[in-house]
């Protein structure tokens, strides 16, 4: 099995919620009558903050710290609760107090819902935030298949399957009653599927997401390794009230780049009022 984030970071196939066609050129998939977006402009008036960073063999705390105060932007650090990961109370302590000396947001990124089930809500509380997204869908085809939503081997025999799986995936993030402040990484697909994307993200599904996000003013994640979610996605969203982050999804020198998220940000006149920034100065 092909690891997460090598997958991401070697494929070139996702741009902006569009797909590269076999002349080069790239498709475009969005809603057609969606909001047009403002041209992009050289004065942008958004915070430079990319809460999707994560610590690795190639990238220490300290690089994030250097790195940060060479080009201002500050960062969020995650790590994944999981099997893998965050498993109970002493873990999630051990991971907090390794970061809250220093200048860096500290971030929780489960997996799967149900995560909190053997933390403490007061050790939970003491994280700046909490960043989950749905790539990891349960019976995500007609054979009850777990779908990875990054492997380029997740088997789907039927893409309104996978969507109806999927879907519920997405509210049982978006509606559940665990803490959630970012919604990461939305609108992702298969790459086997990825052809059919205007298709399957219909009208009324992104629309039930924005809702449910809505509902729990949850932050959408403009991630900026796999170029997602598209224009009028973010569009609607922010004519919807909601509020944005970028995550350059990384764990290596790619880090702190965010050079989709300025794009489509500066496009879609986004502003400082329409960004979420955790709580804690840092």
């Amino acid at each position: 099995m092909m690891d997460r984030m090598k997958f991401l970071q070697t494929t070139g196939l996702f741009v902006a919620g569009g797909i590269i066609n076999k002349t080069g050129t790239v498709e475009n998939n969005f809603i057609n009558d969606a909001p047009v977006a403002k041209k992009t402009s050289s004065q942008v008036d958004f915070p430079l903050i990319d809460l999707h960073v994560h610590r690795s063999e190639k990238q220490t705390i300290e690089d994030i710290v250097a790195k940060s105060k060479k080009t201002g932007i500050k960062f969020g650090i995650m790590q994944n609760v999981a099997p893998w990961g965050i498993r109970d109370d002493a873990a999630l302590k051990a991971y907090i107090d390794s970061l809250k000396s220093y200048p860096v947001y500290i971030g929780l990124q489960p997996m799967s819902p149900g995560w909190s089930k053997n933390l403490s809500r007061e050790l939970i509380a003491q994280a700046d935030y909490v960043s989950m997204d749905p790539q990891v869908v349960p019976e995500g085809n007609g054979y009850g298949e777990t779908i990875s939503v990054w492997e380029y081997a997740s088997y789907i025999e039927d893409p309104e399957v996978f969507m109806e799986s999927n879907m519920k995936h997405y509210m049982n993030i978006l509606t559940g009653d665990e803490p959630l402040n970012i919604f990461a990484c939305p609108l992702f697909l298969p790459s086997s599927i990825q052809r059919e994307y205007d298709k399957l993200w219909t009208k009324k599904r992104l629309q039930q997401i924005i809702d449910a996000a809505k509902a729990r003013n949850i932050a959408i994640e403009i991630n900026d390794l796999v170029r997602v979610p598209h224009e009028s996605f973010i569009l609607s969203a922010k004519k919807a009230g909601l509020k944005f982050t970028f995550g350059s999804d990384t764990r290596d020198q790619k880090t702190g780049r965010l050079d989709y998220c300025k794009y489509i940000a500066a496009k879609c006149g986004l502003t400082k009022n329409d960004f979420y920034i955790p709580e804690r100065v840092i």
